[in-house]
């Protein structure tokens, strides 16, 4: 079979009109999904100021914000204002950077893709403008979580992600520390398009179901809580649906992850096939070169080359191939059989080497020694196999 895989400040007011509001509907992209955003307009004129002080000495984030750093310098304001009245709990109210609606929305996104311990609030809202500069000037936030319940639940978050960290070793690499997390996500949550609260971090963290969004700003959570590098990006899929993953930063250089497609069960449910409860390692510090083939991402954010595959899963345990050669894939697959495996998965470096590998292995007789020698460890007289192949990705996967 094969599986093809095809995101208290003063307002003075003055000369207030009569308001008009007239409702408009558009859409925001928020990973797994299209969450609906409206806004409003009126008409007025008026007159904003606003406490910079205030703003700029406002809370510290602590983390490196990748959105924030790429957006153009006067967004800035508008970007820490909103940041500011959202750890404030301040989820409605008088909003006072000269901004329009885009340039709200594009700051609003940014700041929710900078921050995935922001679990309370949706991606969703409601702003005023006004009709006379076009300026946005009142917001309502879209509420996830109650105030009275926050503190608990980011108590809980916390302690969920500090669990996953206590497992790894402090001496472990970024990368294994990457990898660990990659890998206790998969293990932990599964894949559901009904989970609760599934654009935010508590789907996966506490009620261990969720979807792209949830899987990717879980996995940002916990390595922001490491002092790590981790941004979310939002795209799409080949087949045409709305997907979040993210970047990492290794050694000054970028790689993407993909937890949610990591995941076999989320594999499993997509293509409608049986992949095996193998990971799949292809979505973890890949290129773009990799990743591009199925995910497309979005023009919300300028984002850096990625094109290293030092860290590629499979180069560095043995599991690649350049080129097809009959008696090193042979070695191989005899060495798993020997050491007990359950599977064996290999990466060929071209489509000339994989297509030659697979129809050696079930066209020709690759397979039969190897079995032979599994009938022969087992005490049987037959043996049967299982096997998934990754056009995309050259990928060939045989489950003994």
């Amino acid at each position: 079979m094969q599986v093809r895989k095809g995101r208290n400040i003063c307002r003075i007011f003055i000369g207030i009109a009569a308001f008009v509001l007239i409702a408009v509907g558009s859409l925001s992209l928020s990973g797994c999904g299209v969450v609906k955003r409206v806004k409003y307009e009126f008409s007025g004129s008026g007159e904003e100021g606003w406490d910079h002080a205030a703003i700029e000495s406002g809370i510290v984030t602590g983390v490196e914000e990748y959105y924030y750093d790429h957006l153009p310098e006067e967004l800035h304001e508008a970007y820490r204002e909103i940041y500011v009245h959202v750890m404030k709990n301040e989820d409605s109210g008088d909003f006072l950077s000269k901004i329009g609606v885009d340039d709200f929305w594009r700051v609003y996104y940014g700041m929710l893709a900078d921050h995935p311990e922001i679990f309370w609030i949706g991606s969703s809202a409601q702003v005023q403008q006004s009709g006379i500069t076009g300026d946005v000037v009142s917001y309502k936030l879209e509420i996830i979580v109650p105030v009275e319940a926050r503190q608990s639940m980011r108590e809980k978050l916390e302690a969920a992600a500090d669990a996953c960290i206590s497992q790894i070793p402090p001496e472990a690499s970024t990368y294994e520390k990457i990898k660990y997390v990659y890998e206790y996500l998969i293990d932990t949550v599964e894949y559901s398009s009904q989970s609760a609260d599934s654009q935010s971090i508590q789907s996966a963290l506490l009620y261990y179901t969720s979807v792209c969004a949830g899987y990717s700003k879980a996995f940002q959570y916990i390595l922001h809580r490491m002092g790590l590098f981790c941004t979310y990006v939002t795209g799409r899929t080949k087949n045409g649906g709305d997907h979040g993953w993210n970047m990492v930063r290794i050694d000054d250089l970028y790689y993407y992850v993909d937890v949610t497609w990591g995941d076999p069960v989320f594999a499993n449910q997509m293509d409608g096939l049986d992949a095996g409860q193998t990971k799949n390692y292809n979505y973890l510090c890949c290129t773009e070169y990799d990743l591009f083939k199925t995910h497309e991402p979005g023009d919300s954010i300028e984002l850096p080359p990625c094109t290293s595959d030092a860290y590629n899963y499979y180069k560095r345990n043995g599991r690649y191939y350049e080129n097809y050669d009959y008696n090193t894939v042979y070695d191989a697959l005899m060495n798993s059989v020997w050491n007990a495996e359950s599977s064996i998965v290999m990466k060929f470096g071209s489509q000339e080497a994989y297509d030659s590998a697979r129809y050696e292995l079930f066209e020709g007789n690759l397979l039969d020694d190897p079995g032979q020698y599994l009938m022969e460890i087992n005490g049987v007289n037959t043996w049967n196999y299982r096997y998934h192949t990754d056009d995309n990705f050259y990928l060939i996967t045989i489950y003994w």
